[in-house]
């Protein structure tokens, strides 16, 4: 089914608009627009689109939808511009009208794309009236210091990135936060560890490593749990480096360096680019956010604690529930830091980001919290008029058993470890394809398929499906070379290179360019959804929009592919043809980009 690119679905709209009789304009009250109800047919013999505006008009002014179909298309059937794009529309059933574009306005289509180097995608920037001003701010990934990334951190961080690419590449400047959790009551038990078992670290550079930052926690933790005196002298710590305790901010540095090291050996393996703005960033901020709200009347003294009671929410007992500012001994939670977050990302320079939007990628488990926060957040009048913030959810990663991801033994999944078994097999079954095919290749060349591939799979298994659901991951089913896969697509892309190299030139453009095989036509249709899946991913938020497109698109290339010949197809078919394949793989590669996708030549 075709969705029409951007520019001709607006011409088309507008000719059906100006198409209905005038007992159809006068009949909507507060002259509002004509609704067509314009859809993609529900087969192809049926044509292109379909317009359902007939049926819906007919009770309100007492005339068969047939009668209004007609009119409609006795007026279309005067209308110039829209006869040169359209076959003559035709009524079925009991009043839709079924529209079919023409060849050749396909081919006008074509052309646009190839003369212009973002396939036919306008950016923002060039728009007098942007919808946001001042960065859009994404915030994600934000893991925890002293921990390992793990499994879960992989959904917030690709999700993340593949948002701020499609974005950035619409025009909007992006401000790419890493929300990292390196502030808080648990740097008093880790910092007092670190002190205990390695207090030369704290003067010798590099002396100790806390690679394994998972252990270094638990240790601590553990005494935590089993000393009082341990407890105390943690507690003592969190005071300490609150109030700027030299030795406690350089311990707690220390533990900072440390673990970024380790989660920028994750993000350069991904080719994440993030600003890591720490919830340390705004303790300073803290104070103001509990003089604002006191200043609004919004905060209440509840059992020592002060709180804002949230509107719309109730316990079980039916009363209001609390978000938390100020703990009853004098301490700040995450609700304090976030708030102090958002009221300073839409404050402007030089105490603000300026931002008019914000996204935050987290799992659907902190939906209440962001829903809380974002209400105290707007009756503190803290975020602006036409300013925006959006919480993007997404559930759990499964394993083919359906119960959350974790290890044999019980853990959760590290990521590095999930992503070196992806590269792991993806290696294996390339090494088993070259030999069932008798190809020798460099060692060079396997690892760096082999990484492609793995990484890819794992990144679009992902992506493909809808963030808001819970997904099952399995190794077997996102390493396939059939489905919907990262392999499949990657295949594709390889298939188009393997043209060129066997000396098909792939044509920027072709003076004559003439279509009549229905592989053809159907390709160049399909060629024709991207900008509008563009649109749809960024208002949406949702990356499996353009997944799923793109593997629409491989498939129909792959048929366009198998079923008629390119190179020894004569002339001007042949030309004709590798124009096609060229936007194939343009598309396929801007597409692949925008996830965060590295492709490949040759696999």
């Amino acid at each position: 089914m075709l969705e029409l690119s951007s520019s001709l679905k607006k011409q088309l709209d507008l000719a059906l608009q100006n198409a209905f009789p005038e007992e159809c304009k006068a009949a909507l009250a507060g002259g509002k627009a004509l609704d067509p109800l314009l859809a993609p047919a529900s087969k192809p013999e049926f044509g292109d689109f379909q317009v359902n505006g007939a049926l819906t008009l007919a009770k309100t002014i007492k005339q068969p939808p047939r009668q209004i179909a007609q009119s409609i298309i006795d007026q279309l059937k005067k209308n110039e511009e829209f006869l040169n794009a359209f076959e003559y529309p035709i009524i079925a059933g009991p009043g839709f009208i079924n529209i079919t574009i023409k060849v050749s306005q396909l081919i006008v289509e074509i052309k646009k794309l190839l003369e212009n180097d973002r396939l036919g995608i306008p950016s923002i920037a060039s728009q007098e009236n942007q919808k946001f001003k001042g960065p859009v701010i994404v915030d994600f990934s934000s893991p925890n210091i002293a921990k390992e990334m793990h499994v879960g951190h992989l959904r917030s961080t690709i999700i993340g990135d593949s948002l701020a690419r499609v974005l950035e590449f619409r025009g909007y400047k992006v401000l790419r936060l890493n929300h990292v959790g390196d502030w808080g009551t648990q740097f008093g038990m880790l910092i007092t560890y670190l002190k205990k078992v390695a207090p030369k670290a704290l003067t010798t550079p590099d002396l100790v490593n806390l690679g394994d930052l998972v252990t270094f926690y638990r240790e601590a933790k553990k005494e935590f749990d089993d000393s009082e005196q341990f407890q105390q002298s943690s507690r003592e710590e969190v005071v300490k480096l609150q109030q700027g305790d030299l030795l406690s901010l350089k311990a707690w540095q220390l533990l900072c360096d440390q673990s970024r090291k380790e989660f920028n050996k994750i993000y350069d393996r991904l080719n994440i680019k993030l600003i890591e703005r720490g919830e340390s960033f705004y303790n300073p901020y803290l104070q103001d956010v509990v003089d604002d709200l006191l200043k609004a009347n919004l905060l209440v003294t509840d059992d020592g604690a002060q709180c804002v009671f949230l509107e719309g929410i109730s316990s079980k007992e039916g009363k209001p529930l609390p978000l938390i500012i100020q703990k009853s001994d004098g301490g700040f939670n995450y609700a304090t830091t976030d708030l102090a977050a958002i009221r300073y990302r839409f404050n402007t320079p030089p105490n603000g980001d300026g931002s008019s939007y914000i996204i935050y990628i987290t799992d659907a488990g902190q939906s209440n919290h962001f829903y809380g926060v974002f209400q105290v957040a707007k009756r503190a009048k803290w975020i602006p008029s036409k300013c925006h913030v959006e919480h993007v959810p997404f559930g759990l990663v499964q394993g083919e058993d359906g119960k959350k991801l974790k290890t044999r033994s019980g853990k959760t999944v590290k990521l590095k470890d999930l992503l070196n078994e992806a590269v792991s097999r993806a290696k294996t079954d390339l090494q088993k394809r070259l030999k069932a095919e008798g190809r020798t290749e460099s060692m060079d060349f396997i690892e760096h398929v082999s990484n492609t591939v793995g990484i890819a799979s794992v990144k679009y298994a992902d992506l493909s499906q809808n963030r808001v659901t819970n997904y099952q991951f399995s190794f077997d089913r996102m390493l396939a070379l059939q489905g919907n896969t990262a392999p499949y697509l990657l295949y594709s892309l390889v298939r188009i290179a393997g043209i060129a190299r066997k000396g098909g030139r792939l044509e920027t453009l072709v003076d004559n360019m003439e279509f009549s095989q229905s592989q053809e036509i159907n390709l160049i249709k399909e060629l024709l959804k991207f900008d509008e899946t563009i649109f749809a991913v960024e208002k949406e938020l949702l990356p499996n929009r353009l997944c799923n497109y793109l593997f629409e698109l491989s498939q129909v290339f792959n048929r366009f592919y198998d079923q008629i010949p390119i190179l020894k197809a004569n002339e001007p078919s042949k030309s004709n043809r590798l124009v096609l394949c060229r936007l194939t793989a343009d598309t396929l590669k801007l597409g692949l980009n925008l996830l965060g996708i590295e492709t490949l030549e040759r696999m």
